[in-house]
């Protein structure tokens, strides 16, 4: 299962932690881990790449995390978008994805 923790501060999101594996399928055909990790790529390069918004971005081997350096509504909107992606996928793939939130 995917474990995908939001982190928050002052009721606003402010980075992400992604780690593990769907096990939807075999590796290499798994499309629910394809989908998970185009959309946290998106959202990653959408604020450090086009908003050039300054984040800490880790990639460990099985997990990924984001952190913002300060608050930004525009960087705070690719999270709140990646929150809902992977809420709609796990939505379609019960038992794939698991969702959490983490006030830091």
């Amino acid at each position: 299962m995917i474990q995908a923790t939001f982190f928050r501060s002052n009721a606003k999101r402010n980075g992400f932690s992604l780690s593990g594996h769907a096990e939807y399928a075999d590796e290499g055909k798994d499309i629910v881990c394809a989908s998970v990790t185009s959309a946290m790529q998106m959202a990653a390069n959408g604020i450090t790449e086009i908003l050039h918004h300054p984040a800490t971005v880790e990639v460990l081997e099985n997990e990924v995390r984001l952190k913002l350096s300060h608050s930004d509504k525009q960087a705070e909107a690719f999270l709140d978008a990646l929150y809902l992606q992977l809420s709609l996928l796990a939505e379609d793939y019960p038992e794939t994805i698991q969702l959490s939130d983490l006030e830091v």
